[in-house]
């Protein structure tokens, strides 16, 4: 008992230890990953995380027991379940998941795993013998015999995603040398800095959350201008318009002030400023022109000069 119960008491202090030093947490599902895999996968992190395993009725007693310092913890317990571990970083969240993934290994079909994958069977030649034909018939494989062997003659769906692999399929599919599956880590849940998110998350980008930020604060403002409620949001919107009411009623009272002045004058006397605009518009388009003449007057003089000066040399 006593060297149970310091076992335990190590662990507990191992994992406090851990959840204080790194802000981050990968929950991680070890399915169907051999020891020599986990091995590859903590020297691949061996400068950016830690990996812990562990019982889950340990690792859950020794959260509760850090809850009432840190509440935060409460928020891994849920994904405690399952054949689970913890990879703890202060990396980068993204870079961190993506080696977690990379590590996987090609495993040949078991009877009786789940396929996580829908699993093909592709046309062509097997190589086999024309006396295994009945047992590609017992599966539903269409073939023919080409030259004395097997041949495939289509490409057939043997097993679906989330269904089992029947004795038949495995032994078929060790035959033909098919390893259909990968096996490896895979990311659960994410713990970070108190926050717990899918993994999904972090595929999002900085584009799209600016995008998605600019609509909520878009949809806030025409809520708050519809309500007559002011928001933050909304309160630019509100000082221009306001502002526009502004001066619809200077245009149509006699309150003026040096900015609407010239506003006024455009609207009692349009004709004048109608008359201005092409005048401005032929005296911009008449600069170009003038400055070509002078360069080009230029040029002869600095001609003329040298044909000068080549006379006396």
């Amino acid at each position: 008992m006593g060297g149970k119960s310091a076992n335990k008491a190590g662990y507990f202090d191992k994992l406090k230890g851990l959840l204080e030093e790194y802000r981050s947490v990968f929950v991680v599902s070890i399915d169907n990953v051999s020891s020599q895999q986990m091995h590859e996968i903590r020297h691949a992190l061996r400068k950016e995380g830690v990996v812990l395993m562990g019982k889950n009725t340990m690792v859950r007693r020794a959260l509760k027991t850090f809850v009432n310092d840190t509440p935060e913890y409460e928020r891994l317990l849920p994904f405690v379940r399952g054949n689970v571990g913890f990879v703890f970083t202060n990396g980068d969240l993204k870079t961190v998941r993506d080696k977690l993934l990379s590590n996987r290994v090609a495993a040949p079909a078991r009877a009786g795993a789940v396929a996580p994958v829908d699993v093909w069977v592709p046309a062509g030649n097997t190589g086999m013998e024309p006396g295994k034909t009945s047992f590609f018939q017992a599966l539903g494989v269409p073939t023919k015999i080409a030259r004395g062997t097997i041949e495939i003659t289509t490409d057939l769906k043997l097993v679906e995603a989330g269904n089992k692999v029947g004795p038949s399929e495995a032994t078929l599919l060790n035959m033909l040398g098919i390893s259909p599956f990968t096996y490896g880590l895979g990311v659960v849940q994410v713990y970070d800095q108190g926050q717990s998110f899918p993994p999904e998350i972090l595929d999002i980008s900085e584009e799209q959350l600016l995008g998605s930020l600019s609509k909520a604060i878009a949809t806030v403002a025409t809520i708050s201008l519809a309500a007559n409620f002011p928001t933050l949001p909304s309160v630019m919107h509100s000082v221009v318009n306001s502002y526009k009411k502004v001066l619809a009623v200077a245009v149509e009272t006699d309150y003026s002030w040096p900015e609407i002045e010239q506003l006024k004058d455009r609207i009692a006397n349009p004709d004048a400023y109608a008359a201005a605009a092409p005048a401005a518009a032929a005296a911009s388009s008449d600069a170009p022109a003038a400055a070509a003449d002078a360069a080009a007057e230029e040029e002869k003089e600095e001609s003329d000069d040298e044909g000068f000066g080549g006379l006396f040399d």
